[in-house]
Order: structure tokens, then sequence, then C-alpha cells
């Protein structure tokens, strides 16, 4: 047996020093990993449906310069969620993190609000990702049809809906195969957002008849966002918008970590890497196709081809303007509608992960039916339950456009304080007794994890403020009533039920299987 002893996977033994038994098929590599978290960040996915808030909100200043530094910052919270994951590889990602960091006293309570924080953000993400592949479908087959102008067919909010749905269950069924068909998804969505990247970042301005100069792109601040904001320090920070949004969902390496080799070094590693390399790359291509921009106020006209859809409109005008076509163009956006499913895909596979976990902790309704495993040992039940509530979080779009961009801005913000919870319980808490894994920062540890925290509670308040004025029930920013809700329902829930029965994450493995790692 101490021979055996010698061959088990160090992730494995890491987890089953923190009570788990290995459940789920632990075959995925560091790429295979990296490429889950890649694929959700997906570059070609946040950029092109926000490029309208960062044209809009700045433009080129604030994309260009806000890019940068919002990488900045999501490296270094990048960097506090990696150590962690090093020292707690489980799928149950921030929630657990948060258990063990915050002590036994407030360990349940910590982990109770970040686990629903951290689920309702990735629902809310797996909503935004599908339900913007489904807005552009509907462009793509408008400009198709012969474009707003021409009289193109532009599809109803119901038909929108229904693609939606559509592609939810599409993305189930894939979800339902074993994991090393998803491994091998994973890694052709990674390869399809670089290779949608570079191309797209040569090929717009290349063929586009007039770029625009590098003082356009690096210099001009468009102040003019009809939204009646005038102050300039305001307009960039609204415009960050798009690139925080864009680089948001990279915790799917560590609820991939019960399916990942050695996952107490490549957790960490898949989580750095993939946004590493997304700052570069979506740098790259934020310059690429705004050099291509000639004239903002048309890429943003609702009477365009594209009905205002300001990435499609520049990639339709590109190839319209050399060629006389536009068909291109169309090309160009199935080609991101690809990767945008294959985000969508990833997302899905994320959030049953989290929910299997959640769940085998019993801190969901019915949580035995979403904790359970099939043959090829994957959460078929949690993955139809996250489709599932993907799909009724879409449903406000039929009632209110406001109601809807509501519920999918929990996507942001939500998301980022449950990256945030456990980083300062790390900070806190647990800033003298915190063990840390392979990969760890050392002494700037405590650093790094402040920094990190502050810049999480800045977007938090930032993303929460009026975006246009004077502010009506038309154009209030409701994030802070969608957001504060679901601290309301996860406070009010603690104080009067759970309080009572939930003790944080449950170990359900025995001493005696312990021992026989």
């Amino acid at each position: 047996m101490a021979f055996a002893k010698d061959y088990v996977d160090s992730g494995e033994k890491r987890l089953a020093e923190l009570g788990y038994k290995q459940e789920l098929q632990r075959s995925l590599s560091v790429l295979s990993n990296f490429a889950f978290s890649f694929s959700i960040i997906s570059i070609l996915t946040g950029i092109t449906t926000l490029y309208n808030t960062g044209l809009t909100y700045g433009g080129p200043i604030s994309m260009t310069y806000g890019w940068l530094i919002a990488g900045l910052f999501t490296m270094l919270t990048a960097l506090s969620m990696a150590e962690i994951c090093s020292a707690y590889p489980t799928s149950g990602g921030l929630y657990f993190w948060s258990y063990r960091l915050a002590g036994k006293k407030w360990g349940p309570f910590a982990s109770w609000i970040t686990g629903w924080f951290n689920i309702a953000g990735q629902w809310a993400v797996t909503t935004s990702v599908d339900f913007s592949l489904a807005q552009l479908l509907q462009v793509i087959i408008l400009l198709s049809s012969g474009g707003g102008n021409g009289g193109g067919y532009y599809a109803s909010k119901y038909d929108v809906v229904a693609f939606h749905g559509g592609i939810l269950i599409l993305q189930c069924l894939i979800n339902c195969l074993p994991i090393h068909w998803l491994s091998y998804l994973g890694s052709l969505a990674a390869a399809l957002n670089f290779l949608g990247v570079f191309v797209l970042m040569v090929l717009i301005p290349a063929v586009s008849p007039a770029r625009k100069s590098t003082k356009f792109v690096f210099s001009y601040f468009n102040k003019d966002n009809g939204a009646g904001i005038h102050s300039s320090l305001y307009i960039f920070l609204i415009g960050l918008l798009m690139s925080q949004y864009t680089l948001s969902g990279y915790d799917a390496s560590a609820h991939m970590s019960e399916e990942t080799k050695s996952s107490d070094k490549n957790g960490a590693y898949g989580i750095l890497s993939a946004v590493g390399i997304s700052i570069v790359v979506g740098w790259a291509y934020l310059l690429g196709i705004t050099f291509a921009v000639t004239d903002i106020e048309h890429l943003l006209d609702p009477a365009n081809d594209a009905r205002g859809y300001g990435v499609a409109q520049l990639f339709y005008d590109s190839f319209k303007d050399r060629y006389g076509n536009g068909t291109g163009g169309i090309v160009c956006l199935c080609l991101v509608a690809i990767v945008v499913f294959f985000c969508g895909m990833s997302s899905i596979t994320s959030n049953s992960r989290m929910a299997y976990a959640f769940s085998r902790d019993g801190a969901m309704p019915f949580s035995y039916l979403w904790h359970s495993v099939n043959r090829s040992e994957v959460p078929i039940k949690a993955v139809w339950l996250s489709a599932s509530i993907a799909f009724c979080m879409a449903l406000p779009y039929l009632g209110s456009t406001v109601a809807f961009q509501a519920m999918v801005s929990i996507a942001t913000i939500g998301l980022y304080i449950a990256y945030a919870l456990p980083i300062l319980f790390r900070i806190t808490f647990a800033r003298r007794s915190f063990v840390p894994g392979p990969f760890n920062l050392g002494r700037f540890g405590l650093a790094v994890g402040w920094v990190a925290v502050l810049w999480v509670a800045t977007i938090t308040v930032l993303f929460c403020l009026p975006i246009s004025y004077p502010v009506t029930k038309d154009s209030l920013n409701y994030t802070p009533v969608a957001v504060g809700g679901i601290f309301g329902l996860t406070i009010g829930s603690w104080i009067f039920s759970a309080r009572f029965w939930f003790k944080g994450p449950v170990a359900n493995m025995s001493e005696k299987e312990n021992g026989l790692l």
C-alpha cells in the first residue's frame, strides 16, 4: 500500500486531506484547465458584446488604457485567487476557501454568502454570454437578409429568447459528454479564440479602405455619449465596464480542480495563464479593430445596417466599402458567434461543477439531485439545472430591457464580490494561520490581497453609479437593486434558516478511507 501511495496524484491526495472522495474523473491537463478559463474569459465574446459601451463612454482612450488598468488589477486579483486555489484545490472553489479561511466561528456564514454570490454570478455569466450570442445571431440574420437599411429581417424579442433557449439546450447536450470530450472541445475553443483574435485584428484594418491614425487610437477621447454625462473622469470610469466584464470567469480553473491532474499546482497555473494571456491578446485585438473605426457616431446609429451593433457594423462596412458587399464581414461575425458558443458551453461546465460541489455540501434546495453523477462521472443534473436557470434569467427581457440588464449585471459585480470575499478572509482572519500550497506569493501575499480587495470594492461602487442623466425609471442603473437583492436574499436565508443547519462544507470521506492515501 505504501508503494501505491507514492503514485497518488498530488491533487487527489490534497483533496483527500480536505475530506473529499475522488468522484469526478481526474484527466484534465494544465492546458485543458487553462482552456476552460480562457474560453470563458473569451476576448471575442466580451469585447464584441460591450464594444458599444467602450465607444460610447470615452472611445479609444477608455478602451486602450482602460483595458491595461483593468488588466493590471485583474491580474493581482488572479494572483491572490491562485495562491488560495493551490492550498484548497476543490470543485467548490471560492465558498470552500472562505470556509477554511474565516475560521470555525465565521466559516459557515462566510461559506454561505460566498457560495451564493459565486453561483448567482456564474448563472448570470451564462445568461449574458448565451443571450449575447442570441442577439448576435439576430444581427447576422439581419445583415444576411439585406441589413437594416435594406429591409432585412430583424428577429423579434421572442425569437431572440427562443434562440437563447436553443443554444442552451445544445450546450447542455455537449456537456453531457464525458470529461475527456469536453477537454478536447475546451482546447478547440481556446484555439479558436486565439485564431479569431489574430485573424480579425489583422484582417479588419487591412480590408478597411480608411484607417485611423495612431494618434486617434491612443489619444482620442469621446465625450459625446448622448447620456448627459460631461465629466471626463466619470466617462472614463464607466468605460472600464467593457474591460472588467470581459476579464472575468477565470474561477472556472478552480471549479475544474477535481478533474485536473496535480490541481494543487495546475489549478493556480490555469487561472494565471488564462488571465495573463487574455490581457495581452485582448489588448492587441482592441487596438487592431479600433484602427478601423472611422466614424463612431455611424457605428452607434440605431438606423444603420446592424441596428447600432457597433462591431457588426464595423466588420460589415470594412468589407462593403472595399468589395461592394459585406459578405466577408458576416463571415467574420459567424466566426465570433462560434467562439461565443464555446464560451457559453465552458460556462455551463463551470456552473455545473460549482452546483455539484455546493449541493454536495447541502447548501442548495434539493441538493441530493444536483450532486449525483452518471456512469461517465458527469454531474448531468447539475448541467441541466445551470442551463434552466440561465434561461429563466433571460425571460425579463420580454418585459423590460432595463430589467434584463440589471439581471446580467450580476455577472460582473456578483462574481467579483465572490472573488474578493475569500481573499479578504485570507488577509484578515487567516493572515497568520494560512498554510500555502505549492504556488504561493510569499511575503507579498498580504499586500497583493489588499490591493485586490480594494479594487473589487472600487468597481462595485463604480458600476452601481448612474450611466445616464437625468435619471428616470428607464435610465436608472438597476445594478444596485439586482446585487442588493442577491445580498438580501442570501442574508435573509441565513438568518431565518441556514444558520440553524448549514455548518459549511461536509467531508464525505471517512478517516479510514483517508488513511488509504
